[in-house]
């Protein structure tokens, strides 16, 4: 039987990387937006399918990327660049990636590519570079755990922080985010 040692700091780092590269804070008001169109958000399913698509994506990615010739460290790169442009985004409150309103709130537009993207994707996978596979689980874990308790609290939270508090959460997260992916970026070129 495989012995696993869980490292509190690193499910600590994964868990904070997740939390800044999903964003769940900061796109309450498209979430508020998306439920006001469709009349209710399927909280469960959300979260099941994040989750779902998080862990397979863990432990299938690397040999999709395989399949076309990539490994790892070029993905994680990549996937710096990703963590970088989403932290401009943050801090500057610009919009650099285009994403399209659905007409409905179902499993695909909220769970994947709002929750799920290819950024949380990519960090995902660029993470089993640094971490350890059991720490980024429980981080993903934990991540998904609070998805759940942000979408069947949206409006309650929109009233506890603000618009000028989800402002503020938002650009703080930025800064964390470009600090990870120059690390990122440093640590799998060897700069």
């Amino acid at each position: 039987m495989p012995y696993f040692k869980f490292s509190f700091n690193e499910i600590i780092s994964v868990t904070m990387i997740l939390f800044g590269i999903i964003d769940i804070l900061g796109v309450i008001p498209v979430i508020i937006q998306l439920r006001n169109k469709a009349g209710h958000i399927q909280s469960e399913k959300a979260s099941f399918a994040v989750l779902v698509l998080m862990i397979v994506f863990l432990f299938v990615g690397e040999q999709l990327l395989g399949v076309i010739g990539l490994d790892v460290s070029s993905f994680a790169i990549a996937g710096s660049f990703v963590i970088f442009f989403i932290a401009m985004e943050m801090i500057l409150g610009i919009n650099l990636f285009k994403e399209e309103m659905p007409e409905s709130v179902s499993i695909v537009p909220l769970a994947f590519p709002l929750i799920a993207g290819s950024g949380t994707l990519t960090t995902v996978l660029s993470l089993k570079s640094q971490y350890a596979t059991q720490d980024i689980v429980v981080g993903i874990i934990v991540n998904v755990v609070f998805v759940y308790f942000v979408l069947k609290n949206t409006f309650r939270l929109e009233k506890l922080f603000g618009k000028a508090g989800l402002n503020v959460l938002r650009n703080a997260f930025g800064v964390i985010l470009l600090a990870i992916a120059i690390k990122l970026f440093r640590s799998n070129t060897g700069l």
